[in-house]
């Protein structure tokens, strides 16, 4: 055995014949031995990194303490870095500092020796923390790289100068020169890797800035010079086949971006001429979000059921309701993933179609040509349908035809702008909908909205008083139970300020015969929200409560998604 295998054995870390049955498949696989040993949880890596150190003499040093320099590490090519398993952290005169987890790859060594034309020396780190910091390197390094390379592309580019001229003169060719279009891919990938849902391309006076919405939030990624902002408006516009000549109207166009042989992101692409050009604006649409699972939205277990039981009826309908870019959508996609079987027909009307799904029928409404909503919809319940998803229920001809097909046997979804669940009973009857039709028709109402929640590696216990709990909306009873906890965001490496994805704040609310009465006899919003108080169904401010609960959102988020609930 070699000496750290021995070593191991010696200090009663692992028995003998595992070590050897490892070492000898880490020398077959071609692996290190030190990362089959952690990846198969036998050892810690923390107890490995100590007994190397004792057997060989290797300085051991907390990877998390090291401040890597970039430099030295661009110096070796990512495949080196990879299949050497170490990196080069700092560099003093010729020789190279490199970080290994076997202070016995001394083949890692050489490579970095041989990339760098330096002398090497061994610094003894944990496995796990070496994994991570190489990942972590490598996406610096790239990203570092991509800034220089564009920057250096934006300071050879001949650019025009229009201070004279209403709108820059941007022909097709500037739209393809060789820089503006590395540079716009650069920017839609690092979207794409980033898990932004929209970039926004902004021209103002003096600067032309590029945001990135992540999470809900707009952050500046970028603030290339204004003399550029014509040149990027027109590639964008080139990809998304818009009408270059046209810079006085907004435009809407797709571009369908191929990121390997089974993957492609669609980006809906909207142009606005502005005071000092055009804004674009691209939303990202990833079709695996629909995939993502019913489990995976933060339905609480009895809200999932009800939205099961209702896609499970043959008929009558679903209504999803919140402002724009609360998650209306993928909750509505998610179900019509679920329903999308070889025995079903679904046809949809969009506007646009957002995601792509094989197997579902979709419509994008045409209004300037008269396919409306309306128009679509009087089409499907000739082709046959059991399950149609209108986008967007806007005036009360699109409603009629929606019920009308709802009570004939199909199953019908939509959406609306409401608050809430009991809001969206009285906008039907507001635009003309008469209350038997709505009693008659509908099975659920799900209001939702959309919150950041909190990261799992630094989020801590929040201190605040139990009397704040409660004017919060906690129970009493609920702030004296042991354990009960609340949790605040802090920030650290893996997050953006203490928060790392989103999750759903539902209001999950089947439609019962009480509150068909109450709207019969003309009620309104506050007496249907109480009903549904009685049958034990959360508000939204009370399903935020539980995910506070729970410690996957903070009370700042609960309050920002539900405030005037």
């Amino acid at each position: 055995m070699g000496g750290l295998a021995r070593r191991l054995v010696a200090d009663g870390l692992i028995a003998e014949d595992i070590a050897r049955e490892h070492q000898q498949k880490a020398l077959k696989n071609g692996v290190q031995f030190v990362s089959l040993l952690v990846e198969s949880k036998l050892v810690t890596a923390a107890k490995i990194a100590e007994a190397a150190s004792i057997e060989f003499g290797v300085p051991l040093i907390d990877m998390r303490a090291i401040e890597i320099d970039l430099t030295v590490a661009k110096g070796v090519n990512e495949k080196v870095l990879k299949k050497a398993h170490a990196l080069p952290i700092f560099a003093r005169g010729k020789k190279i500092f490199v970080a290994v987890s076997d202070p016995t790859n001394l083949q890692a060594l050489d490579d970095i020796k041989f990339a760098t034309g330096s002398t090497t020396e061994a610094i003894l780190v944990e496995e796990d923390k070496l994994t991570k910091a190489i990942e972590a390197t490598l996406q610096a390094i790239e990203s570092s790289s991509m800034k220089v390379s564009g920057d250096t592309d934006l300071d050879n580019l001949d650019f025009v100068d229009t201070s004279e001229e209403d709108t820059p003169d941007v022909s097709r060719s500037d739209a393809d020169d060789a820089p503006i279009v590395r540079f716009v891919h650069k920017i839609m990938i690092d979207a794409i890797n980033q898990g932004a849902s929209d970039i926004h391309f902004e021209p103002y006076e003096k600067i032309y800035r590029i945001r990135y919405r992540r999470d809900g939030e707009l952050k500046t990624v970028a603030t290339p010079p204004v003399a550029m902002g014509g040149r990027l408006a027109a590639r964008v516009k080139v990809m998304s086949r818009l009408d270059l000549a046209e810079r006085r109207v907004p435009q809407d166009g797709r571009i369908k971006l191929q990121i390997s042989k089974n993957k492609a992101i669609d980006f809906r692409v909207s142009s606005c001429p502005t005071l000092f050009g055009e804004k674009i604006c691209c939303r990202i649409l990833d079709p695996s979000s629909a995939q993502l699972g019913i489990d995976a939205l933060g339905y609480e277990p009895e809200q999932k059921d009800a939205y099961m039981k209702a896609l499970g009826r043959p008929q009558g309908m679903i209504l999803v309701t919140g402002p724009t870019g609360s998650g209306k959508t993928v909750s509505l996609y998610t179900g019509l993933n679920i329903l999308n079987t070889e025995d079903i027909n679904i046809s949809t009307a969009e506007d646009p179609a957002e995601i792509n799904l094989p197997g579902i029928n979709q419509v994008n409404v045409y209004p300037k040509v008269g396919l409306t909503f309306a128009a679509a919809l009087k089409a499907f319940l000739r082709q046959d349908p059991d399950v149609i998803m209108v986008g967007e229920i806007r005036d009360l001809e699109t409603a009629e035809i929606a019920i009308k097909a709802a009570q004939t046997g199909h199953l019908v979804l939509s959406t609306l702008h409401t608050n809430d669940a009991p809001q969206t009973l009285v906008r039907l009857m507001n635009m003309g909908v008469p209350a038997y039709n709505v009693a008659s028709t509908l099975n659920l109402i799900i209001a939702q909205r959309l919150a950041r929640k909190l990261c799992p590696h630094c989020k801590r216990p929040a201190s605040i008083p139990k009397p704040e709990l409660v004017r919060q909306g906690f129970k009493q009873e609920e702030v004296d139970a042991p354990g009960f906890t609340v949790y605040e965001a802090v920030g650290c490496d893996q997050c953006d300020l203490g928060y790392k994805g989103r999750t759903g704040i539902y209001q999950v609310m089947p439609f019962s015969d009480a509150m068909g009465r109450i709207m019969m006899e003309g009620g309104n919003a506050i007496e249907i929200a109480d009903q549904a108080q009685k049958e034990g169904i959360k508000d939204l401010r009370q399903s935020a409560l539980v995910k506070v609960k729970a410690g996957s959102i903070d009370l700042a988020q609960a309050n920002a998604c539900t405030m005037g609930e």
